[in-house]
């Protein structure tokens, strides 16, 4: 790759060192002056071999963010024909990174401009050209890669970061290893100095995708027995959205659904043998909560409004990680559940944390310190990371989703397919597993999200469903499912154990067919019980 060029804009004078050595690049600013400087923009764009049948990948902003691989001409089409008023109005863009970053249009959508973050490849066969960041802790880096002009920028996420006097700051820390998978995975990784926390993989059962909010001590007992019925007996037992009164109000629990509170639940699933998990969104409140109408001076703020972070619930709102009351109530709600025994804390739309950035921090400067902070909070106890910028969270969860939502159709409905990228979609969920596979062992263990393989309460096909068990068990270290097992007949629980033995396989190969606008295939050789096998996929 040839250095193009580089820009740094700033207020006033900053001192720029740049240095490209082999398959490195670094470019360090530091103010020498008197007074604070005002960072405008720090970039390099880089040339770049683009053939007319390579695919690209570009990782998207957070967990749910669709993140296929695409050819040289599809581009990402998402919210291009949404209404600004319609996406004012539910918050669509708030999900991403629609609110902050510079907008790339639709003639250059058109010529295959593709926009990712934190890291990119240009899969040529089996050979895979990796663009990395080294340095996503002192600001996001935005990726974009035009195939038409061969190019590929790097831009920091570093617009209103002032430099205080002697202070230096990374700008960009690049990487561009070359060759088999494996391999340049593996050097990105020992070049940040990133390991996995240790953590095995897991399998499990969540309530959210039966019963979303609905749950309720009965449901949830009904769900634990049904446990028991399992050829292979799961590990976690989670308690998803649902039974507080209002997203932000932790240490209170809808008493008409649980009049006995968690407690004497949590306790029956220790007694049962299974590890208690439970959710959380540590830094939203949504608009109907105590937190919210009581605490207004807790949130974060843009132009006199409290910041949207998304329509879910009645709306919610992001809390301000650095404001010491919220803190000191996240570090009590964290508390209040490790107390009852619960050892494995989701905790989900983590992005809230860095809606605004500081004078003093950049958005990933305030991400990185808020995963840290959970991270001291939650202890020997483990985190399900979901919804959040993946490069903070390596090497601070020990689980982490790498898709969003499945949904219960196959893709949604079709009125959502023209929304934001970390919609809910079964598609999307089952190509970000594979596609994002690289990070499951490195950054930490994928949590693919959930499959089923009840018939009630689902559009999905059973070669769907069958298709998606199968790749979050080959593909992830986590495998839940959100059924009452305690209906499964024979025939499904056989499939359960199938799919628990499926988990411990080792893929030793993906080759990939055409990618098409529509299903795509994937072969997969893999290892399972000392014999190699292969299976195809349609994802």
């Amino acid at each position: 790759m040839e250095l193009l060029h580089n820009t740094v804009k700033a207020s006033g004078f900053v001192e720029a060192e740049e240095r490209l050595e082999n398959d490195r690049y670094t470019l360090t600013l530091r103010n020498p002056g008197q007074e604070a400087v005002e960072l405008e923009e720090v970039s390099a764009m880089f040339s770049v071999d683009c053939g007319l049948a390579d695919a690209f990948f570009l990782n998207g902003f957070q967990s749910w963010t669709y993140s296929p691989e695409r050819t040289r001409k599809q581009y990402d089409a998402a919210m291009r024909y949404v209404p600004k008023a319609l996406d004012r109005r539910f918050g669509l863009s708030q999900y991403g990174d629609g609110y902050f970053a510079d907008a790339v249009y639709r003639k250059d959508l058109r010529q295959g401009y593709k926009k990712g973050y934190s890291y990119a490849y240009i899969r040529r066969c089996g050979t895979y050209s990796l663009f990395a960041s080294l340095a996503e802790d002192t600001g996001f880096t935005r990726i974009v890669i035009n195939p038409t002009e061969e190019s590929v920028l790097f831009k920091k996420d570093c617009h209103h970061r002032f430099l205080q006097p002697g202070e230096a700051f990374t700008g960009l820390d690049l990487i561009f290893p070359v060759g088999e998978e494996n391999a340049v995975f593996d050097a990105w990784f020992e070049a940040m100095g990133v390991k996995a926390l240790p953590a095995e993989p897991k399998i499990g059962y969540t309530s959210w995708y039966n019963c979303y909010q609905n749950i309720s001590e009965a449901q949830i007992l009904r769900d634990l027995e049904g446990m028991r019925t399992l050829p292979v007996k799961p590990h976690i037992f989670q308690i998803d959205d649902g039974y507080e009164p209002f997203v932000g109000d932790w240490l209170t629990v809808n008493a008409e659904k649980f009049p006995n509170g968690l407690e004497p639940i949590i306790r029956k699933i220790l007694d049962d043998g299974y590890q208690a998990g439970i959710w959380l969104a540590p830094f939203v409140a949504e608009k109907d909560s105590a937190l919210y109408l009581d605490h207004p001076d807790w949130f974060q703020y843009k132009d006199g409004e409290r910041i949207y972070t998304g329509v879910n619930w009645s709306g919610h709102y992001a809390l301000d990680p650095y404001n010491p009351q919220v803190r000191d109530y996240i570090r009590k709600s964290i508390e209040h559940f490790k107390a009852m025994g619960v050892t494995l804390f989701k905790l989900d739309f983590l992005y809230a944390a860095c809606m605004s950035s500081r004078p003093d921090k950049t958005r990933g400067e305030i991400m990185a310190d808020s995963m840290d902070f959970l991270r001291e909070l939650c202890g020997d106890c483990q985190i399900l990371g979901c919804g959040v910028p993946l490069a903070s969270a390596f090497g601070r969860v020990e689980y982490c989703r790498i898709g969003p939502d499945m949904s219960l159709d196959f893709d949604d409905k079709l009125f959502m397919r023209w929304l934001h990228n970390e919609r809910p979609s079964t598609l999307h969920t089952q190509r970000n597993t594979v596609y994002r596979r690289q990070l499951d062992g490195r950054a930490f263990r994928n949590d693919p999200d959930v499959f089923l393989l009840r018939e009630e309460n689902t559009t999905l096909s059973d070669e769907q469903k069958h298709t998606l068990a199968v790749v979050n068990a080959l593909f992830g270290s986590v495998l839940f499912a959100s059924d009452d097992f305690g209906q499964y007949d024979e025939k499904k629980r056989r499939l359960f154990a199938a799919l628990c033995a499926l988990q411990g396989a080792k893929v030793l190969a993906v080759e990939n067919g055409p990618i098409t606008k529509k299903l795509r295939t994937v072969t997969v050789t893999y290892q399972s019980d000392g014999a190699e096998k292969q299976i195809v996929l349609e994802i």
